[in-house]
């Protein structure tokens, strides 16, 4: 009696060779099936364990998001700084700052917003001297943090009329700063110097690498940074302006969203938002 046979793939095999080639079949599949098991167990692993590092970067401190009429501005709040923090997170909270201008701005030092009188502005207006009814006293916090490119800053009245340097309690700026060289940088650090201010290695450094306005260091509360959106705060920094610095185009903040609070910031009583 002769084997059946059995055609697979365009390959003649008789009956006994196909029960054989069936039995590799189930063998390879299963190994198979235990592999990519394996492998799954094993990328779960690794995603775990990358989930933890994630979270152990993940920002802790106040973030507010700040929604422009030209993109979105993310900033974190400094904990070291809790007089500035937690007022900027109350007027973010309440809408202070909605429909207000960022009147202010100079390529290669800051944009400035936070009058609430800009709300109203008409065009060509001159702006800068609104504000709320009280100001903030200083927290300068050097040589922690300074005026590095991308610093978060209060804006105040100038000395002559401020002597202890209090902040305005709505208005802020915004580094962007310029480059330093070894030679002007030293300069920068012997005009500190001379205010009893030492700028130190590592502030020589940052400075050196990213750029800022060290002058005004000791002399402004920077009380947060920009964690995202620098591309958007650069093409604040570089519009055209009129002759007090205001841009000829409006631009302004939509809202600000306060994403998350730091564990030490203090939480809102009676929050104006629902």
């Amino acid at each position: 009696m002769t084997n059946q046979s059995s055609h697979f793939g365009g390959i003649c095999l008789c009956q006994s060779d196909f029960s054989q080639f069936t039995t590799f079949l189930s063998k390879w599949a299963c190994g198979l099936h235990f592999h990519f098991r394996g492998l799954g167990i094993l990328v779960l692993f690794l995603s775990f364990l990358f989930s933890l590092g994630v979270n152990a970067k993940k920002e802790k401190r106040a973030v507010v998001r700040i929604e422009t009429s030209v993109g979105i501005i993310r900033v974190a709040l400094l904990d070291e700084a809790p007089i500035h923090r937690d007022n900027f997170l109350k007027l973010a909270e309440s809408g202070h700052y909605e429909g207000t201008l960022f009147h202010r701005v100079i390529n290669e030092f800051m944009i400035q917003g936070g009058d609430p009188d800009s709300k109203t502005a008409q065009p060509g207006q001159l702006l800068g001297d609104g504000d709320i009814p009280y100001s903030l006293a200083p927290e300068f916090l050097l040589p922690d943090y300074y005026h590095l490119r991308g610093a978060l800053a209060a804006a105040r009245e100038s000395d002559d009329v401020n002597p202890e340097m209090r902040s305005s309690g709505s208005q802020f700026y915004i580094v962007t700063g310029k480059s330093f060289g070894p030679s002007s940088l030293n300069q920068e650090r012997a005009k500190l110097a001379d205010k009893g201010i030492e700028m130190t290695k590592e502030m020589y450094d940052d400075y050196l690498q990213y750029g800022g306005v060290p002058h005004l260091d000791g002399s402004y509360t920077v009380f947060g940074q920009v964690i995202e959106g620098m591309k958007v705060v650069n093409s604040i920094q570089k519009v055209k302006t009129d002759a007090n610095d205001r841009p000829l185009e409006d631009i302004k903040v939509l809202r600000m969203v306060v994403e998350q609070r730091s564990l030490k910031a203090e939480k809102p009583k009676n929050s104006l938002r629902k």
